[in-house]
């Protein structure tokens, strides 16, 4: 029987060169690639195509003896996933463009392309596992509950699961630096980093400004009154408390950004817990939608703790209803159900409700 070909996707992080040691120990003809994406000033510029991501990748390529290629993903990645996230920010949303990437860049651009030479597979280091059932393919959390990545892949479908591998999926965090630091691996220490990729020192503010068009307006609490002035609504999230330019008796913090009028709203606390919300652009892993109310757990971000929720489907859109409060729910934002270990699919965050509300 041949060997299955399989493409790497290599950051030359710990985390994807142990997925492509153990795919290696394997068997697998393996193949390293590293997406070109977005050269930053001191780490590529136009005669220097080689970021430190992909010199690292190529030093980790060379240590296990596998082939090693660059793609260069530039153009669809700054239409797709950069631009976006400028609009959205501009729209007074708050974006997740990990969950984009996964979708459009990896296995989009990237899986297209590793199907088109003719590999089998894809592997990332994502914390997460893929299962084949009866039914179909299923995506399952990570096995260590610190690190499970399944929220950024709830927009993937039969056919990309069918050609991923996440061979860390099943190994906790200090597994993964064992294996690295016994096998030599230049990147067994490695810094990790906890930063939106072309955003490296986590500044999103700095990123947005001068390319996405801002206004300042009127920053109002609940009742209409004007507490002071905002200087654009892109630069503020949901349960922001500093940085606000008001003075007042107690705490505020930004509690909605309303981009019709254009105006911050902020309140205490206790109106940022929200008791439901509407979702749109769903998508559903297996390809069945619930008719049916459906009780599943629930995250409105990815650091969020899961929520017990019941989930109402509708055309286009599904109302879910959480039995205790969450707190600074931001429009925009995915939010993935689960059921137990299985990821049932998700969508995007476009209005919350109060507590004893209506929804926005």
């Amino acid at each position: 029987m041949p060997q299955k070909r399989v493409v790497v996707a290599m950051s030359g992080g710990v985390d994807s060169s142990v997925a492509a040691v153990l795919l290696k120990d394997e068997g697998y003809q393996l193949t390293g690639v590293t997406m070109l994406i977005w050269p930053s000033g001191k780490e590529a510029d136009d005669t220097n195509l080689e970021p430190e991501v992909v010199r690292a990748a190529r030093q980790v390529a060379a240590k296990l003896d596998i082939a090693h290629q660059v793609i260069d993903l530039r153009a669809v990645f700054a239409r797709r996933i950069m631009d976006k996230f400028c609009l959205e920010y501009g729209q007074g949303r708050t974006p997740n463009p990990c969950v984009w990437c996964n979708r459009f860049i990896k296995f989009g651009a990237l899986l297209e392309a590793v199907r088109g030479i003719g590999a089998d597979f894809l592997a990332t280091g994502h914390y997460a596992r893929v299962k084949l059932a009866q039914d179909g393919y299923k995506l399952l959390k990570g096995v260590d509950p610190a690190k499970d990545q399944s929220y950024f892949l709830y927009t993937l479908g039969q056919q990309e699961l069918r050609h991923a591998l996440f061979p860390v999926g099943n190994l906790s965090k200090d597994e993964v630096r064992k294996i690295a630091a016994e096998r030599g691996l230049p990147s067994a220490d490695r810094r990790e980093s906890h930063d939106i990729c072309f955003i490296p020192d986590g500044d999103y503010r700095s990123f947005i400004n001068g390319r996405v068009a801002v206004s300042p307006g009127d920053i109002v609490d609940a009742a209409g009154n004007v507490l002071g002035r905002h200087r654009g609504l892109a630069y503020y999230t949901i349960g922001q408390r500093q940085g606000l330019g008001i003075a007042a008796a107690r705490r505020l913090y930004v509690i909605g950004l309303d981009n019709d009028s254009n105006r911050l709203l902020v309140g205490d606390e206790s109106q940022l817990y929200k008791s439901a919300i509407n979702v749109s652009s769903l998508h559903w892993i297996c390809g069945t939608v619930p008719r049916e109310p459906v009780e599943v757990k629930a995250k409105i971000r990815y650091r969020a703790p899961e929520a017990d929720a019941l989930l109402h489907v509708g055309e286009g859109l599904a109302e879910l209803k959480f039995l205790t409060p969450q707190r600074a729910v931001a429009v925009g934002q995915s939010v993935v159900f689960y059921s137990g270990e299985v990821v049932l699919g998700g969508g995007i965050i476009e209005g919350a409700m109060p507590k004893g509300g209506s929804i926005d």
